[in-house]
């Protein structure tokens, strides 16, 4: 008879408790049987969804790559100051697994080779993630706040690049919106067709959402 208790997607279960491995005991921890340990599943559970451990950490990757959205990013152009709309992005961006998975995928030579079918370029994650950031960038040049003459695709790497070395140290304290706002402000002051607007406003502005966050402690 059935239950009526709906039984969890064992992929999702799957990715949920490699996630927390690698959050916690980084990427040289994440094995099948700590997986599925993790879990709370045999270990025969995933290897009936996917064909190797590679397989599953491919799967993972490009399941959180297809995670990122630019909607909100993209709806924000023309409103506010760039600045801030980048500084969120970037922080909402890296505060989330994605260092972790960045790290992972840099560790495991066979893990890239499954992945140069979607991410033929680049490191996976972070290639995705300069293009979110290039399609808000392009939306801005349109509306004439960014210099018509910019390189986007230089721009949005930069951003990327120099974001991640922010949050790069998982044993260390993750930055604060201060921090990402100066790495922000240093790389796009130039591309800009006009100053940026005060962040000193009375009203509540993005980056308020992330100034006003309190650090969270992040795993050895």
């Amino acid at each position: 008879m059935p239950t009526g208790v709906a039984i969890r997607d064992p992929r999702e279960q799957l990715f949920n408790a490699a996630e927390r491995v690698l959050l916690r005991d980084g990427p040289s921890a994440l094995t099948s049987r700590a997986v599925t340990t993790e879990a709370g599943c045999a270990k025969g559970v995933l290897h009936r969804h996917f064909t190797d451990f590679d397989a599953f950490l491919a799967e993972l990757v490009r399941d959180r790559i297809a995670r990122l959205d630019a909607t909100a990013l993209l709806a924000s152009a023309g409103t506010g100051a760039v600045c801030d709309h980048l500084t969120v992005a970037l922080t909402d961006l890296f505060e989330s697994v994605a260092v972790a998975i960045v790290s992972l995928v840099i560790s495991r030579d066979e893990l890239r080779v499954r992945l140069r079918p979607t991410t033929p370029t680049g490191i996976p994650v972070l290639t995705e993630a300069a293009a979110m950031l290039g399609s808000y960038l392009a939306a801005e040049r349109e509306l004439g706040r960014i210099d018509a003459g910019c390189d986007l695709h230089v721009l949005a790497a930069t951003l990327i690049g120099a974001a991640h070395m922010l949050f790069a140290d998982r044993t260390g304290t993750p930055p604060d919106g201060t921090a990402v706002r100066r790495v922000v402000d240093s790389v796009i002051v130039g591309a800009l067709s006009t100053p940026p607007p005060s962040t000193a406003l009375s009203r509540r502005t993005p980056m308020d959402r992330v100034g006003n966050r309190k650090a969270r402690p992040v795993a050895d």
